[in-house]
This record gives C-alpha cells, structure tokens and sequence, in this order.
C-alpha cells in the first residue's frame, strides 16, 4: 500500500519534545550508570568515611540500646525497649528536659539576635573594621575547654578575679559568692559562655549572606521613599532566611550536643538540676557504667533534634521564595 502525498501532509508531525532520545521540559537529567561508577573515585572515600564515623557508630548505639550490658561491659542478652522504660523513668527526667528547652532556645535565641547586630556592624565601613572581624573571630579560635575553664577559675569564690571584679564594682557584696556551685547561677554563667563562644561563627554566616544581597535591591527600596528600619525588615532580613536557616540549625545541633561547658561549669553540682539531656548522657556512663541506658537516652537525643530541625524546617520555610 503506498502513501501518497496527501496523506503524508495529512498526518501529524510528531512534536520536537516527543522524538525518541530528546528530553522534555522538567525531567530529571539522566545520568548513566558509567557516569556514577566514574564519580564513585572521588566520593568514595568520603561515602566510606561518613559510613565509618557516622553511620556504623550511631547503628551500634541503636543496638547497644536494646542491649542489656553490665558495667564490666559484658553483653547479658537483648531486653528490647526494657532500657528506654528505664529512661523515661528517671524521676529527675522532666527536669532535664525543661533545661534542654531552656539551654538550647536562650542560647540560640541570643546567638541569633547578637550575631545579627555584630553582622550589621562589620558590614559597614568604619575605620579599623579588619581589626574588630578579627576580634569577633578570637573566641572561634580559641578553645571552648580553654573558654570556659578561664571563667570557671575566674567566678570561683575567694579567689576569683571576675568575682573580685563584681564584688568591687559593687555588683556582689561579697567576693565569695559561689556562681560555680549552685545550679541556676552556674547554668546561666554557661548559657553566656555558650553564647559568647557560638558568636563568631554565626556572626560571619550572617555577614555572608548579608553581603551577597544586591546592592541594586537595597538602593531601589531607598529611592521608592521606605526608611532605613523598613529596608532592613522588607527588604534585607527576607534575603537573609538561607543564612538564617543554616546558623540557626547548626547552632540547634552543636548546642544540643555540648558538653564540654555544661560539663566544667556544673559538673561539680551534685544531682541533676543543673543538666541536660546530653550531660546526662555523659554522667550514666561516667558514673553509672550504664552503657545500655546511655545508648538508649542518646537515642532519644537523636531523635528529638532531628524532630526539632524538620519542624524549624517546616514552620520557617528557609528557601521559600528565594528562587522565585
């Protein structure tokens, strides 16, 4: 049967996109396999180490939870969810919890807020800005064991040259006033520690993404009549959520886990008023040689920051609108 030429011209064209072997508008690239095997050189190592630190480790804690293991480190035989009862039965539990909220929201709450002012500050031309960014990094550098061992020294009664510094300045009555052996004094001193300490991370994060925001931007909210205030508010602050969002989740994590100033700072105080979730952890193993129950609790840890992120994640919304 031929074809004639009016049925040729008759018959539909197919379209460019429909042609075999051409991609469509907003499909995923496909990537060959030979192209992954080529790329598995270079990822490799760093797949094998995040397998090695990361992902072993925390599976071998997730085991060890349902463990159930004698201070000597024997292995006695699975108990299932028998460790995380005993966890939750800590009568000292809501209390540590209550801190945790307090510990990590004050912290990076106050973080945030400082971090912002010092990224304004250092984001304008002044004489002498390259000194105070380099001021600003002194306490990055600096060892948060060495941090906060200088000020537990310095606030311990008799002694101490910031208590004498208070008590002179007419701030305390007295020089002997234990900060460091009561627990809400000492756990306020850590939570100032913890912010001075998290500032110039955060501060530079901010700048960052302060300085990647076009000049044009900013000039035309200015030329349409809107003040300074209503500039930063409208205009800068939402070009600042990506940045935002990274300091503010990275701070979630490494306040949640610290422990090296919780540890100086109240590891002196008897009981558990001054704690949170993770000095708790450290002291169930330290002290209790419960390896099981502390398995257990760092699972729960685990799972409440995760918790937290994906709602900050959900409730702020950090790339909304921002490749629109």
């Amino acid at each position: 049967m031929t074809t004639t030429p009016t049925d040729a011209a008759a018959r539909p064209s197919p379209s460019p996109d429909s042609r075999p072997g051409r991609q469509r508008p907003g499909d995923r690239p496909r990537r060959p396999a030979r192209e992954v095997l080529a790329a598995l050189p270079w990822i490799g190592p760093s797949l094998a180490l995040i397998i090695a630190i990361v992902l072993f480790p925390a599976g071998y804690m997730a085991y060890n939870s349902t463990r159930e293991i004698s201070s000597s480190g024997i292995d006695r035989g699975s108990v299932g969810l028998a460790n995380y009862a005993t966890i939750f039965d800590i009568p000292a539990l809501p209390r540590v919890l209550a801190n945790t909220v307090v510990w990590v929201v004050v912290v990076v709450v106050l973080t945030v807020v400082i971090s912002l002012a010092l990224a304004n500050l250092l984001d304008k031309q002044f004489p002498g800005r390259q000194l105070v960014r380099l001021a600003v990094i002194v306490p990055w550098a600096a060892s948060v064991v060495m941090t906060t061992t200088v000020v537990y020294y310095g606030l311990q009664p008799n002694y101490g040259i910031i208590n004498q510094l208070l008590a002179d300045v007419g701030i305390l009555e007295v020089a002997d006033y234990g900060f460091t052996r009561n627990a809400v004094p000492a756990f306020v001193v850590s939570i100032l520690v913890a912010v001075f300490v998290s500032l110039p991370f955060t501060t530079y994060t901010l700048l960052a993404g302060m300085q990647s925001i076009p000049g044009d931007v900013v000039e035309a909210a200015r030329m349409d009549g809107a003040t300074k205030a209503r500039t930063y508010f409208a205009v800068i602050l939402p070009q600042l959520k990506p940045a935002l969002a990274v300091a503010a989740i990275i701070n979630i994590i490494n306040v949640f886990n610290s422990l090296p100033i919780l540890r100086i700072m109240t590891g002196s105080i008897p009981g558990y008023d001054a704690d949170t979730t993770t000095t708790l952890i450290f002291k169930l193993i330290q002290s209790d040689r419960r390896v099981d129950l502390a398995s257990a609790l760092s699972v729960v840890n685990f799972v409440i920051v995760i918790a937290v992120i994906a709602l900050y994640m959900r409730i702020v919304k950090p790339m909304k609108g921002v490749d629109e």
